[in-house]
């Protein structure tokens, strides 16, 4: 079943009349594919036998998965309910912005063009794809892995396309399985097993060009297109690298009057490997720059970019560009806060694109973008000093909390409508949940540390599998690694009550001075006054409320609300989040909360700001796109809610 967050109700002031058959183009981000069902093409081992139906599968442990930001192995059946409800909601055109598969390998590949194949065939549906960083890993094909599939007994099972994979790490106790489907595909491969698929000109398209087309707008044929869409002839030679590397970029009018601009920002940069005697022996890494490519080694995308957006505009077409990585601050302007309280990888700080750059590809006149690879749901607003504003929607991940997919509604060339589809619940959602109760026994047996919780697998459909993954990754690897250690044990020992106490004390001590003192001599207080007001008056609070949760639910809920933006308000619920409204202004209004000399008050202040700002934001739901104004109208508040 999947869940629509706003379906337009009658209350609304927008013509249905108007819309009802104006284009609709989904965007399906980070669906990191894994052709669970696959076959190696190469070698005999067929996977382990599933007793739910005994077929054989490839699948990841349920150890990597809830290790990991993305799962590995139902999102496979996500996708296919994802493309059920588009079929159904007669959707013709679909963007993957990237990471459509699990690093490129070719058992995967196969497994992803089987079901864009079937899907365009047998229903008609345009897909547009560009490549993700875990899709063309390293530009030419490159030895790969996976220690963490599933194996015999619950045991981890290595899966690698060269015995030298393990060489640096432990082979496991199972047999090496040595395979070429395992292997990274480059760009040569992964274009010509999904060329179908935009990456080359098809008669149907209307356009299609690349940054190194030669011909215009006026002088387009398919001919030329064609002639020109080689990789030999898409390929640009960045200051010292060796070789000219393919950029898979392009531009299609699918529909007439639409421009889709698709940007390939990944970016590889030399390096020399030890020993190296031949120019095979050279890899190019992905410098994991992102977008920030665009304003440093890429250079001409930006030029390519502005020449678009002025034929689109001489030729009446709204321009809408797609990529992989994120154009602007996706933290709601909490980013300084995280840098000064997270320790480690900071929630991914970066990935946080430049600020010039969205405010650059403004004055180049782009108006729209939709990115992924942060896995969350978010919306953000870039206005340059000129005064063009460059509106960026990041697009949810189907194979993380909250998943979820986009849907853009042309209303006019003007006015986009977005829509985000939750998924609930999935068929098949729980296929492996057997092999999975196998895998637990076996981590039982030898006493792993980072063993997860098996609740996990008592989960009810889809979204609440998600909810779990995202509540064991914040145990498993956010908090440890994340977070200063001394201050996420204070938090993980508080319960909600105690939280909301030291939120109040007007105490001058230490902040673990004045837990001390509330935990030895109570508090009278039955009611809290909130910061909201009702008529005037403040609104009362049981204090008893606050026992419902912990500061570890809060860090929980933390990473929700970065996740999902406000999906994660029904989630997290009314109550909790007028709670933690409440902690944040207690905390924020006191006197010594710009300077402190005790740690764990400053860290609690960082801590408060960034839950803050991550409760606000733009609209991230459901809301109403003006291209020329980059106004943004939400619609989930006029709309008859389905829950």
């Amino acid at each position: 079943m999947l869940f629509v967050l706003g379906a337009l109700g009658s209350s609304c002031t927008i013509n249905r009349e108007l819309i009802k058959n104006e284009t609709q183009i989904a965007v399906i981000a980070d669906a990191h594919l894994q052709n669970v069902y696959g076959q190696l093409e190469d070698n005999a081992y067929s996977g382990v036998v599933n007793p739910k139906n005994g077929k054989y599968a490839f699948i990841r442990t349920m150890q990597s998965q809830l290790q990991s930001t993305r799962i590995f192995n139902e999102n496979y059946f996500a996708f296919l309910a994802a493309l059920e409800d588009i079929v159904a909601r007669n959707i013709k055109y679909v963007l993957l912005p990237g990471d459509f598969s699990d690093d490129g390998q070719p058992l995967h590949i196969r497994g992803l063009k089987e079901i864009l194949d079937k899907y365009t065939q047998e229903y008609g549906l345009t897909f547009l794809l560009i490549t993700g960083n875990h899709d063309v890993v390293y530009p030419y094909d490159h030895e790969d892995g996976k220690r963490d599939f599933l194996g015999q007994c619950g045991k981890p099972q290595t899966i690698a396309s060269n015995a030298s994979f393990v060489e640096n790490g432990e082979p496991g106790e199972l047999p090496i399985v040595i395979s070429k489907d395992l292997q990274n595909l480059g760009y040569g491969e992964i274009t010509r097993l999904l060329k179908a698929h935009g990456f080359f000109p098809k008669k149907e398209y209307h356009y299609w060009a690349t940054p190194f087309s030669k011909y215009s707008y006026e002088e387009y044929t398919f001919n030329a297109a064609k002639a020109g869409a080689t990789l030999e002839q898409r390929s640009y030679r960045i200051p010292h690298n060796n070789a000219a590397l393919p950029d898979v970029s392009y531009v299609v009018e699918p529909v007439e009057g639409i421009w889709l601009l698709a940007l390939d920002a990944n970016t590889y940069l030399q390096k020399e490997m030890p020993n190296a005697d031949s120019v095979d022996q050279i890899e190019y890494k992905n410098n994991g720059q992102g977008l920030d490519n665009l304003l440093t080694h890429k250079k001409y995308l930006v030029e390519w970019i502005e020449k678009l957006a002025i034929s689109a505009k001489k030729h009446h077409k709204t321009l809408i560009a797609f990529s992989h990585y994120p154009m602007s601050d996706f933290n709601n302007g909490a980013t300084q806060h995280i840098n000064n309280l997270l320790v480690g990888s900071k929630m991914q700080l970066k990935r946080v694109p430049n600020p010039t750059l969205a405010t650059t590809l403004a004055d180049a006149g782009l108006q729209l973008h939709l990115g992924g690879h942060m896995h969350l749901n978010d919306t953000g607003i870039s206005t340059s000093k000129k005064g063009n504003t460059l509106v960026n929607i990041q697009t949810p991940s189907l194979a993380a909390y909250m998943p979820a997919y986009k849907i853009l509604k042309m209303v006019n060339p003007d006015k986009i409508q977005v829509k985000t589809v939750v998924i609930d619940s999935v068929p098949r959602y729980n296929e492996f949940f057997d092999l999975y109760k196998k895998e637990y026994q076996q981590l039982m047996t030898i006493g792993d540390s980072t063993l997860w919780n098996k609740d996990v697998l008592k989960s009810t459909g889809y979204k609440d599998l998600m909810n779990w993954h995202l509540k064991e990754l914040v145990r498993l690897r956010f908090l440890p690694s994340e977070w200063p250690p001394v201050f996420a044990n204070f938090l993980k020992n508080l319960s909600g009550k105690e939280l909301v106490l030291l939120s109040q004390s007007n105490n001058s001590g230490s902040l673990t001075e004045q837990l001390k003192n509330i935990r030895e001599t109570g508090q009278a207080q039955v009611f809290l006054n909130s910061s909201e007001k009702k008529e005037g008056q403040p609104k009362p609070i049981l204090l008893t409320s606050f026992e419902t949760w912990s500061g570890e639910d809060l860090v929980v809920d933390l990473y929700k609300l970065r996740s999902a933006d406000q999906l994660a308000f029904n989630d997290i619920g009314p109550e909790r989040l007028q709670h933690y409204k409440l902690i944040c202004d207690s905390f924020l209004n006191k006197e010594d909360a710009g300077e402190t000399s005790d740690p764990m008050k400053r860290n609690m202040v960082e801590l408060m700001y960034i839950l803050k700002k991550f409760m606000a934001g733009e609209p991230s739901i459901d809301f109403e796109i003006h291209l020329e104004t980059g106004q943004i109208k939400s619609l989930y508040d006029c709309e008859n809610r389905s829950h």
